[in-house]
């Protein structure tokens, strides 16, 4: 078979992406035609293939020359990033910390300095007089900290750095302290592929670290209650969690024990304990069925026992909880409908749904999301009418006076769930970190497009609110400056989009008096993600400019329920694809917006919805923000052997076995449906070292459209790519080298529609 090498590449003869230096032409892939298939009959010729390799030459020449032409018609974009940049920068307070979270007899908080790309992990103790007493809420108001000045008794625990010196990427995954507070495992990933080496720190003099080191593995880890092992996940060849390991400390790894194998591919394994510690948990997932295995954690050398075995298509997780004097399982599950009801029995195996005892019926208008349990209380988190909410169950005596002591909790009996109100039209709410089971205040989120991220801790049992911090915004940010709105558009079929705005007051009323506003359009529509509404800091360079940003909560997310979800995969994914062109259509109708001035924005499956919105409709947007793009779905899912590919054909179908799956994804596919004719402009971003969308889907994508669309190659409004070489999924790490690509890819918007400034 010939290879790339042997074919010229572009006008100057040279092989594709020779060059680092730059460059003023796009460059041109080598054509090395590959024949996929046959499948049921069907065959696709591919010609760029052969950049599947990531360690071959021609491959890294073609992206490094892609990069360097997306640098040199950037060029004159540079001075817009360097001021949206310096905007993102101005607004941010650099040296912060956060809100410290108590656990055990700890406040562990983070800091972050100005100049350091990486957070620094600290804690300060609790006083005696509260830990001695749990359920006293004088000992849950945080400690104040304000500045960069050391606490009385602090202690760093982790600079990230530190860690970081010498490593182009780096990212922390487990992050955890055992029960006796005195030793830290921690575990880091310096390539970006997600697989992660584990490690011991003591956190006191008296405590000796094990020496030993635990590599390859995914980034959680649980310490057993006795303090004597950590339970940790390992990886098979396609990047999916299988294999869950017991460690003793201070051995050698090689004599880890091998505590559960899940041998279907379909499936992911999580470890964990419940809230309550009382039991450690072993979660089975696929994209539609779940089980879940417990172990009491007093025994942690015993034999797990299964919950309720597997069903297809039946989902369910759990927690521990106490009242009425018996332990108890709270489950959340979906065997009585599409949206789930929650149910509780005892601490045993469920043999029938309909033995459990009802807490939370089904209902078709609100999706249930689960149940925290805690020693005095329950939170509901659900979602209605395209929104996350929580609502509060307090165990309360038999006169309705909620419990304040653990003897009361444990005896009491549960009351009715109570919805917790904001408000603002559009917001998201929900729990915020609360690790511990015995507790009188709840931690909580809340946050909307326009109000900046807050923290609150809730007294349970009188449900005072109190605000802990407001995410600061340094200038002359003012969120009455702003407004959101909700609006809802058509789809094809006559279901009704969610379709939320933000934009600055001034744009309303220019949009009011008949003056459409360039809009930034986003979408994702997969895995029953929603995509709630959250306050971006960079998100005011745009609209300080003059532009709308807009969602579009297409099917296939979770917005709207369960069966939202269900109408956007598989055989009905292309719903995704035509919700997002209403809502585009919708913008104009509206008067918000015009095709000329309207930009796209989709990353990873939303790559994939960039990928056929550009197929489908490209005349309808003046450009598309492609990144990590999921834009050969057919070829990946067709290759069991890629990352993470069998798993997801509960999401998108199994065409090697299914001829309708295979012509239906076919009938879609960006990279598959390339035409010739005029696309909008495009930037496309991914990460060479990405295992979740290889970086061959987006490089073989653009040199497609750069070889069959007149207008791909034009500078003005053409194609780019850019490929970082030292990131992975989420893509560089560093908050200052992603806060520059945030600017990049804001800076390009505005060029895009026109604004320069």
């Amino acid at each position: 078979m010939s290879t790339p090498a042997d074919h010229s590449a572009d006008d100057a003869n040279e092989p594709a992406g020779a060059a680092t230096a730059p460059r003023t032409t796009p460059p041109v892939a080598a054509k090395v035609p590959v024949v996929r298939g046959p499948h049921h009959g069907r065959e696709f010729v591919d010609d760029y293939e052969w950049m599947r390799d990531p360690e071959s030459s021609e491959t890294r020449a073609y992206l490094e020359a892609e990069n360097a032409y997306t640098d040199h018609v950037l060029a004159p974009v540079e001075p817009l990033r360097d001021r949206v940049y310096g905007e993102i920068r101005s607004r941010i307070k650099e040296t912060d910390m956060s809100v410290p979270n108590r656990s055990g007899s700890w406040w562990y908080f983070s800091r972050t300095e100005e100049g350091k790309s990486y957070g620094r992990h600290c804690r300060l103790p609790v006083e005696q007089r509260f830990v001695d007493a749990p359920l006293d809420p004088e000992g849950w108001a945080p400690p104040a900290v304000e500045g960069s000045e050391e606490l009385p008794g602090e202690e760093l625990l982790f600079d990230g750095n530190l860690e970081a010196e010498g490593h182009e990427f780096f990212s922390m995954g487990a992050f955890a302290t055992n029960f006796g507070e005195d030793l830290l495992a921690y575990s880091i990933d310096v390539v970006g592929d997600e697989r992660y080496t584990l490690r011991f720190r003591a956190l006191a003099d008296s405590v000796t670290a094990p020496a030993e080191e635990i590599r390859g593995i995914a980034p959680g880890v649980t310490f057993s209650r006795d303090d004597k092992y950590v339970f940790y996940i390992t990886v098979d060849e396609s990047w999916r969690p299988d294999t869950v390991w017991r460690h003793e400390l201070g051995t050698d790894p090689a004599s880890d024990v091998k505590i559960f194998h899940e041998p279907n591919e379909s499936y992911w394994v999580g470890f964990g304990m419940t809230r309550s510690e009382r039991y450690l948990q072993i979660l089975l997932g696929s994209k539609i069925t779940t089980e879940s295995w417990l172990l009491d954690a007093d025994d942690p050398t015993g034999e797990f026992w299964c919950v309720r075995p597997r069903e297809t298509g039946i989902e369910y997780d759990l927690e521990h909880a106490q009242w009425g004097g018996e332990d108890r399982l709270v489950l959340t599950h979906n065997a009585g409908g599409p949206n789930f009801l929650v149910a509780h029995g005892p601490v045993a195996p469920v043999e029938d749904w309909d033995s459990l005892a009802e807490l939370v019926p089904h209902r078709d208008g609100v999706r249930v999301e689960g149940v925290d349990c805690f020693l005095t209380a329950l939170v509901l988190s659900y979602r209605e009418n395209a929104l996350p909410r929580v609502a509060l169950a307090r165990i309360q005596d038999a006169g309705g006076v909620p419990a304040t002591t653990a003897e009361d909790a444990r005896a009491g009996e549960l009351g009715e769930f109570e919805p917790l109100d904001f408000p603002e039209e559009l917001f998201t709410s929900g729990l915020g970190a609360n690790g511990e089971y015995v507790t009188p205040v709840l931690r909580l989120g809340y946050g909307s497009y326009v109000t900046p991220g807050r923290v609150y801790d809730m007294d349970i049992a009188t449900g005072a609110m109190t605000l802990l911090r407001e995410q600061e915004v340094l200038g002359d940010f003012d969120p009455s400056r702003y407004v959101q709105r909700m609006e809802w558009a058509e789809a094809a079929d006559g279901v009704r989009v969610p379709l939320s705005l933000v934009m600055s007051v001034d744009t309303a009323a220019r949009i009011e008096a008949g003056e459409p506003a360039p809009t930034l359009l986003y979408g994702y529509g997969s895995y029953e993600a929603s995509m709630d509404p959250y306050f971006s800091v960079g998100r005011l360079s745009l609209m300080d400019r003059g532009l709308v940003y807009a969602v579009a909560h297409v099917r296939g997310g979770g917005e709207m329920g369960r069966t939202w979800y269900d109408d956007g995969k598989i055989l009905h994914k292309v719903n995704t694809f035509t919700d997002f062109i209403a809502c585009a259509d919708r913008l104009v109708e509206l008067g918000v917006s015009r095709t000329e001035t309207l930009v796209a924005e989709g990353g990873s499956a939303g790559g994939l919805l960039m990928g056929a919105v550009a197929n489908m409709a490209p005349e309808k947007f003046r450009g598309i923000l492609a990144s990590v793009p999921f834009v050969d779905p057919l070829t990946s899912i067709l290759m069991p052997e890629l990352p993470l590919t069998v798993i997801e054909w509960d999401e998108w179908g199994n065409p090697l076995a299914d001829p309708e799956v295979y012509d239906y994804m076919a009938s879609y596919a960006p990279y598959d449906n390339v035409e010739s004719k005029d696309y909008p402009a495009m930037l496309v971003v991914t990460s060479l070292n990405d295992t979740r969308v290889l970086y061959v889907e987006p490089a073989k994508w653009v040199a497609k459209l750069r070889d069959l669309s007149p207008t791909a190659n034009d500078p003005e409004r053409g194609v780019l790519l850019q490929c970082e070489m030292d990131a992975g999924h989420g893509g560089v790490s560093g908050r200052y080298e992603a806060w520059k690509q945030a600017a990049l890819e804001l800076a390009w918007v505005l060029w895009t529609v026109g604004i320069r400034d």
